[in-house]
């Protein structure tokens, strides 16, 4: 009996499945208009990193009231200046897996060009007390209006679903400081740890209505380098009485361009880039040194850690060549903030969400992408040595027909931040909350 019983419920399970799609097909229908309209507000009404306290108190707001607890400000630490708009949305719902799912919350300094009705036209003053525009130019404000979507489908389905569901609306991901802010202030004592941790991320080059997937490292770490060259300045007319900065960084920015190509191994993927260059104040005038802010990408750390080595070796071989006294040797500082490790998608996590979401979307829209050198801090929600599961995956954002008129007219895409870029929002959004919705409840089933 026990046999025949196991049968049939073995045979009647992809029925349960197939039925289950129509019903969520339909319940995403009915709350996307609202959705939508949540995206272009959030887009009109952009927010800085450490300055989303609209955008994180109408998530807390919209979370509360569909029977989460909801915890807002979270993430004071380590900079006790920060207010913390990071919001922790708890629910309980018996016995089973705790799962996480992360939307990111902050917008960047860029001013729109992209024409829609609904496009920010804000501005605001950066840490820097500049005055800035400020746009959603990364897609956050989509992440932010699919975490509801999704927040609003399991309510629904509840009955399909067993175990502790945390939602997290993360500030500063721009940063790249906020996953990290939110773990110092006791993300993980204060609040349920979970089992697995889920997080999406749209995207310019995939169309709408598809996802992409990497296993293994997705993204790679980021680490941004403050380089000063001191040398020492006089008038323009003699330079022999210098030791100019400028020189020797012109000398430092070629220089360092060999790390890649002769000192690491070419099947370790890196980049050394140099972002910014600030020296001098006139024309007439040597200065007394030149600031250089840099980034390096890699996926390994002991790759990351010998690129390090590199650019400080470098620096100070540069200024003994050059003649600078010991006493005004560069100083390159590797930020301690602004770092966050490369992104790895657990492999088994990857393989058991990716089945369940070709099942909803059907595989010819789930496509293996190749790994990026962008780089994202939700990594860090895994903690040091992988110890919780990751999964990130990639929403297509640009409709079809959008993708064949740029093509047909030879104008190149948008990419993310772009002042350009703006995704499609129907169809965008609708992907994000079936495939999210779909890969909580795969690790949450019954």
């Amino acid at each position: 009996m026990k046999t025949i019983t196991a049968a049939l419920v073995a045979a009647l399970l992809p029925l349960a499945a197939a039925a289950q799609q129509p019903k969520l097909d339909a319940m995403i229908d009915q709350e996307l208009p609202g959705l939508v309209a949540t995206y272009k507000a959030l887009h009109a009404a952009p927010e800085l990193s450490h300055q989303e306290e609209k955008t994180s108190a109408m998530l807390a707001r919209e979370l509360r009231g569909l029977g989460y607890e909801v915890t807002e400000h979270v993430g004071k630490y380590p900079n006790p200046e920060w207010k913390g708009y990071g919001v922790v949305a708890v629910m309980k719902n018996g016995a089973g897996p705790t799962v996480l799912v992360r939307a990111d919350m902050d917008a960047l300094p860029v001013e729109e060009q992209t024409g829609v009705a609904y496009a920010s036209k804000v501005h605001a003053k950066n840490d820097a007390g500049l005055d800035v525009g400020v746009m959603h130019a990364c897609g956050h404000d989509i992440h932010v209006s699919s975490l509801l979507g999704t927040a609003k489908m399991l309510v629904q389905l509840k009955d399909q679903w067993r175990g502790t569901l945390v939602l997290i609306g993360q500030p500063a991901e721009e940063r790249i400081d906020g996953a990290r802010a939110m773990l110092a202030d006791g993300l993980y004592t204060r609040f349920p740890k979970p089992d697995f941790a889920l997080a999406l991320h749209d995207a310019s080059d995939i169309e709408s209505g598809k996802i992409g997937f990497t296993s293994g490292y997705a993204l790679a770490s980021a680490t941004s380098v403050d380089v000063t060259i001191r040398g020492r300045g006089a008038h323009g007319s003699k330079p022999e009485a210098s030791k100019d900065p400028i020189v020797l960084a012109a000398e430092y920015i070629l220089a360092i361009q060999t790390i890649v190509s002769r000192e690491k191994s070419p099947f370790d993927p890196a980049v050394v880039t140099v972002g910014s260059i600030h020296g001098g104040t006139k024309h007439n005038i040597i200065p007394d040194d030149v600031h250089l802010q840099l980034s390096i990408r890699t996926y390994k750390e002991d790759v990351r850690r010998q690129i390090l080595a590199s650019l400080e070796r470098i620096a100070r071989g540069v200024a003994l060549a050059g003649g600078v006294p010991e006493d005004r040797a560069p100083i390159v500082k590797a930020s301690d903030t602004e770092y966050t490790p490369a992104m790895y998608n657990d492999p088994a996590l990857t393989a058991r969400t990716v089945a369940a979401l070709k099942k909803a979307l059907g595989a010819e829209n789930v496509l293996e992408v190749p790994p990026v050198m962008g780089s994202e801090d939700f990594g860090q929600l895994g903690l040091e040595d992988r110890k919780i599961p990751t999964f990130m995956f990639i929403v297509g954002a640009i409709d079809t027909a959008r993708l064949a008129a740029m093509k047909q007219a030879g104008t190149p895409v948008p990419t993310l931040h772009s002042n350009l870029f703006w995704p499609t929002p129907e169809p965008t959004i609708r992907t994000a909350v079936k495939s999210m919705t779909t890969a909580v409840l795969e690790l949450m089933k019954k």
